[in-house]
């Protein structure tokens, strides 16, 4: 891949064939496609690193190139001809059928041979761009290929990457985690969370243990509530097939915003490292208290937006596409803190933010800390001030840092970017275990066993409203 030159910022990355099942899917057009270019443009993976995209058709990689948008994380969204030509020049398709276990080792087959042309040995990244319930038989039938281990020549790694939802049930994660570990330990596997891998995200970590003045106000003595929303304008956009028997609890409250919970509401670690992260956003979820069965009423809501039913057809859905539930943490530091998480498809606003509400009585707008994690990415903290005058008037204002303002000339790499880089280099930091993909479940499941037997508290809402009353 021939392009600019790589900064001193740049994690050295190893030569990677970077398997995509699945290539001409929603998710591979929008997002890893896209991201890779990006990568290449600006020198950040390997010059020998190779795309294989795996298809059931016989699709070219011509064809596949004509239906993306490859640059549209550029800001002119014009491509740079150099990168563009590296993209094509280094990747390929594979036609197979996933189910055909004979396909698999003409997998291996090719590359070793991608292997040989290069004459080095390459780390090789599975990506499963496919939907969740086809997780299981691809990833038995890449260990019966001995597709689970490094290349021919002994000395790379073998990584698998897969996108959530994790198991459909605390249930299943498990039969999930326990299947997959017969063929990939967990070193190997890579659980995307992709809300985790935005610089916002990761920023929260740095506003706390790296400023002492919130710090010591991090506990229920001085936190009154803490908000974690995911809001977004559009519908389910013809994802019919994954997001009915999915649902808003499962689809972002289980996965991305329990993560971002435990980012919130974890001890300092000793080191900021992977492994030392894992362990204190392992024990902060381990002592989140799930939804009681008997407070499910009280402390859950779900909604599902009008003409819903008519773009899934199934006039009797009762797929929530609106998910609100409210959660305690059993620890001294946070008894009694109210965590209200909440997320929802087709409502009045696109917003992914946490909301700190300090103690502040008698005035409880002010004194709350944001962080806008999507869109206008930011920290903005609202403090009492007084009006200029003669009279002592009071106001809220906020005091607002916006990454577009602050970091416009180095900008920063998108959630994927960022997710297919660690992978690439082996740093787990970003990607949820699997004790940890448990401990959400446990959290939710009360409320998923209790939905699960009633439907009379689906309430409608209107598409582009705020939600459900």
């Amino acid at each position: 891949m021939s392009h600019p030159a790589k900064t001193s910022t740049t994690p050295k990355l190893e030569p990677a064939i970077i398997v995509i099942f699945g290539i001409t899917g929603d998710l591979s057009a929008r997002y890893l496609l896209p991201s890779l270019y990006h990568l290449i443009k600006d020198s950040l993976l390997h010059e020998q690193t190779e795309i294989l995209g795996i298809t059931r058709g016989d699709t070219t990689t011509e064809e596949l190139f004509q239906k993306v948008e490859l640059c549209v994380n550029e800001i002119d969204k014009v491509c740079d001809p150099d990168a563009l030509a590296a993209m094509h020049e280094h990747t390929q398709m594979f036609q197979m059928d996933l189910d055909d276990a004979k396909a698999y080792e003409k997998l291996r087959q090719k590359l070793d041979a991608i292997e040989e042309q290069k004459g080095v040995c390459m780390n090789r990244l599975y990506y499963l761009s496919i939907p969740p319930q086809a997780y299981l038989s691809v990833i038995k039938l890449l260990g019966s290929a001995d597709l689970n281990d490094s290349c021919q020549h002994n000395k790379a790694s073998t990584r698998l990457l897969v996108e959530k939802p994790f198991g459909f049930d605390t249930a299943s994660a498990q039969g999930l985690i326990n299947e997959t570990s017969k063929v990939f330990d967990e070193g190997q596997v890579f659980r995307i969370d992709h809300y985790v891998a935005k610089e916002t995200v990761q920023n929260i970590l740095v506003f706390r243990f790296n400023n002492p003045i919130f710090e010591a106000l991090w506990d229920k003595d001085h936190i009154a509530s803490i908000d974690i929303a995911a809001y977004g304008k559009i519908g389910i956009e013809g994802r019919a097939l994954f997001y009915e028997p999915l649902g808003a609890l499962r689809d972002l409250i289980q996965s991305h915003l329990l993560q971002i919970l435990a980012i919130i509401t974890m001890d300092q670690p000793d080191v900021l490292d992977s492994e030392h992260i894992h362990a204190a956003k392992q024990a902060a979820l381990d002592k989140v208290q799930p939804v009681p069965a008997d407070q499910v009423s009280e402390l859950a809501v779900r909604g599902q937006y009008e003409g819903y039913r008519d773009e899934v057809k199934n006039p009797n859905s009762t797929t929530e596409t609106y998910a609100s539930i409210t959660v305690y943490i059993d620890s001294p530091r946070w008894q009694g803190v109210p965590i209200n998480i909440s997320t929802g498809k087709a409502l009045n606003e696109r917003k992914t933010e946490v909301t700190v509400t300090f103690h502040n009585p008698p005035d409880p707008n002010s004194n709350r800390l944001r962080f806008r994690i999507q869109p206008n990415e930011g920290i903005e903290l609202d403090l009492v001030t007084k009006k200029p005058g003669y009279v002592q008037e009071l106001q809220t204002t906020a005091m607002d840092f916006t990454y577009l303002n602050d970091f416009a000339r180095d900008g920063h790499p998108s959630a994927y970017e960022r997710v297919l880089v660690d992978a690439v280099r082996g740093d787990h930091t970003l990607f949820a275990t699997s004790e940890e993909v448990l401990a959400s479940w446990r959290v939710v499941q009360p409320v998923l066993d209790v939905w699960s037997k009633q439907s009379d508290d689906l309430l409608a809402y209107k598409q582009g409203s705020g939600g459900p009353v």
